[in-house]
């Protein structure tokens, strides 16, 4: 079975930075893409980046310059450097991963991590 854990989360003042991990483990066949997206209280869940497996990146607008999604090998681990950290940024991240395992093609969710920015 596949699984996705994330880590790095915490507390941190506005304007400070945090560094999120992903690590995917399980028998997975191959990925498409990994992503990361976070969920504010009240709020639907939306992407903040992703990456795909030949590299190109994507980003919310919100986070543009001041967060960065990066890979290691063969996408099992994607990290989500994030700076200039502000109290909207605070929210539940989650890792996506877009890949193929022995159920088949699709999505496949972590359980969150918790960022919490103080102002």
């Amino acid at each position: 079975q596949v699984q996705l854990v994330e880590s790095g989360g915490g507390l941190v003042q506005a304007g400070g930075s945090l560094r999120l991990s992903c690590v995917a483990s399980g028998s997975i066949f191959s990925f498409n893409s990994m992503g990361w997206y976070r969920q504010a209280p009240g709020n639907q869940r939306e992407l903040v980046a992703s990456i795909t497996r030949s590299g190109s990146t994507n980003y919310a607008d919100s986070v543009k310059g001041r967060f960065t999604i990066s890979r290691g090998n063969a996408l099992k681990t994607v990290y989500l450097q994030m700076n200039s950290l502000k109290p909207e940024d605070t929210a539940v991240y989650y890792c996506k991963g877009s890949l193929t395992d022995s159920i088949g093609s699709g999505g496949r969710w972590g359980q969150g991590t918790q960022v919490t920015v103080s102002s």
